[in-house]
Order: C-alpha cells, then structure tokens, then sequence
C-alpha cells in the first residue's frame, strides 16, 4: 500500500532501462517505495539497472518482458501481480524512430506504432485489470507533448502517441472510483540516449526533471502532467495555429 504521503512501496516499470523510469525510480526509493521490478528483455542492460537500484537499498527483481509480445503481457506481468501488490506501474517503454527512414521502411514505422501504442494497450489493460483487482494502485503512463498535434518532423511517433494519450485518459476514466489512479504524464523533448544527437530545442527537459514532476504528480494525484509545466500553455496555442501557418513553423 502506499505511505501516508502517497508514495508507492512497490513499484513495477514496464520499460526497465528507461532512463526517465530508473530516474523516478531512484527518486520514489529515496522516499519509501522498497520493492521494484523491472520488466524488460533480458539484456545485460537490464541487469545493470537493477543492480544499481539495489545498491540504493531497494529490494529490485527482473521479468522478461517484451511490448512486441502482447500474447505475452498477461503471463509476464501475471507474474509480478502474483508476488504482492503493486503500488504503482509506470509504463515508460517506447521507441523514437527515424521518421525520414521510416517513411521509406513502412515496416519500421509500423513497428513504432506496436510499440508505443499496441503494446502499450495490451501491457495497460492487463496492468490495470491487476491494479483494479487487488483495490489500489496507480498506473502512470509516459505520452509526449508530440501526440499533441501532429508535426511533419516526427508525425509517426507523434501519432503512435497521440494514440497512447487518448487510451490513457479513456482507460483513467473507465477506472474512475476503482480506487486506481490513471495519470498521464507528457514531456517534452528530453535529454537522454534516444535524443542523443538531436539538436537541442527550447524547454529541453531531463529524466530527473520529468523523474520530480511524477512525484509531485502522485502526491497531487493529478490525471495529466506536463513536463516543463510551461509546456501545457505553448501546445495550448500551437493546437490553434492554422495549418498552413503551422507547417512554415520551424518545429
């Protein structure tokens, strides 16, 4: 169960060597959350992951776990479910893309969108049907402030977001007064691995930052986070901007 303060005590990370995921895992076991699982492939990333979480004092466990495999997510999470309750899921899996090279590789693009959106729905739903079970919990989902609107630099990543938001709010709504917590949480372009080589762009976030504004979400129990905050006001604004004014805008 959680602490007084609302922070979980266990917690299970879809997407086990997110950076954004293992920041907020560091911060929440700074706090009191003392059980995590990580779910991911099997890869000696993953093993490195845990073991730098249990050098932090938590007692962390790995699942193989594979998004691509939704015929999976029932067996694999059932797994964790049947060792305890969990506290907290946050679903951090996700992939970028290339978008000019999956423009010409349809197979790739399709592979962005099992990904971040059909693996995401099968991993959510068997998640919240756990969370749902046992009477507590919150799911929280990492979105994107690119499935706002779409954008010609990254509209297949934006879209495969875009979907994932929608199911999120949709799912957070069909759990309302189950005594689960649906919150959606929405950076912005954030420093780490899979921007690495990106140019920079105004409002750059980091995974600790983004790791803050989920603690603060939880406490608050808020159902959508934005991450700068001042995010929520520009995309506000860009979703209004004509489309032939938008497309000649540099983003």
């Amino acid at each position: 169960m959680k602490d007084a303060f609302g922070f979980p005590q266990s917690l299970l990370v879809l997407g086990g060597t997110s950076e954004i995921a293992l920041a907020t895992a560091r911060r929440l076991i700074a706090r009191r959350t003392r059980t995590v699982w990580l779910a991911g492939r099997p890869t000696p990333a993953l093993e490195t992951a845990a073991s730098e979480l249990r050098t932090l004092g938590a007692d962390v466990r790995t699942v193989a776990f594979d998004a691509l495999d939704p015929d999976s997510h029932e067996t694999a999470l059932g797994k964790v479910f049947t060792e305890g309750d969990i506290d907290m899921v946050l679903l951090a899996f996700g992939i970028l893309g290339d978008q000019a090279h999956d423009e010409r590789e349809p197979g790739n693009a399709v592979r962005v969108a099992q990904t971040n959106y059909t693996g995401a729905v099968s991993a959510g739903l068997v998640a919240a049907r756990a969370l749902q079970t046992q009477g507590h919990g919150s799911l929280v989902v990492l979105s994107s402030v690119a499935g706002e609107r779409a954008r010609r630099s990254n509209f297949i990543y934006g879209s495969s977001k875009a979907g994932l938001d929608t199911f999120a709010q949709g799912l957070g709504d069909a759990l309302h007064g189950t005594g689960v917590h649906v919150m959606v949480v929405r950076p912005g372009f954030v420093r780490s691995k899979m921007t690495a080589g990106l140019p920079d762009v105004p409002l750059a976030t980091t995974p600790e930052a983004v790791a803050t504004a989920i603690e603060l979400g939880l406490r608050r129990r808020s159902e959508a986070v934005w991450v700068p905050g001042a995010l929520r006001i520009v995309m506000s604004a860009l979703r209004h901007v004509p489309r032939a004014v938008f497309r000649r805008l540099p983003i």
